[in-house]
């Protein structure tokens, strides 16, 4: 594998084309495709699933029901397939309660600064998935130029 990509919010609400959220689907589902015939791993924090099924929920109560039943149905199925191994996306793992309470620690402070809880969340699983995997680049895939920023390179052992 070449490189390792957390999937942000922003990203899956293009793919899923959530109503209000979605403004170039056709690029990122190119991207993706790009991604996977490199080989990328796709992992899917549950911060993003999360966050997009509250996109979709609000794009329901904006008017946008049938739109938003059915990118309700996409989400639902890509996260069982990636949760069944049938995906190129890979699940991350719910926070642990030490982690948890870690990052609500911060999260104070970076709330001050304008940072968000799920923000927060995607930054602490990219420094905890570098950790996990020195030898490969690994960057969050999101169209937020803030969280785009964090992509670190291989580093040389």
């Amino acid at each position: 594998m070449k490189a390792v990509a957390l999937v942000d919010t922003s990203v899956l609400c293009e793919l899923l084309e959530v109503p209000g959220k979605c403004q170039s689907p056709s690029t990122v589902k190119a991207e993706m495709k790009k991604k996977v015939d490199d080989d990328e791993a796709l992992l899917l924090p549950m911060t993003a699933v999360l966050e997009t099924g509250n996109h979709i929920g609000h794009a329901g109560r904006d008017g946008n029901g049938t739109a938003a039943r059915l990118c309700a149905q996409k989400l639902k199925d890509m996260v069982l397939a990636a949760l069944d191994g049938k995906s190129p996306f890979v699940p991350l793992a719910f926070w642990d309660v030490d982690g948890l309470r870690e990052w609500l620690g911060e999260f104070p402070d970076k709330a001050n600064e304008g940072v968000g809880l799920g923000d927060l969340t995607i930054v602490k699983e990219w420094k905890r998935t570098c950790a996990k995997n020195r030898g490969r680049h690994v960057y969050v895939w999101s169209l937020d130029q803030h969280l785009s920023s964090y992509d670190r390179p291989p580093e040389v052992r």
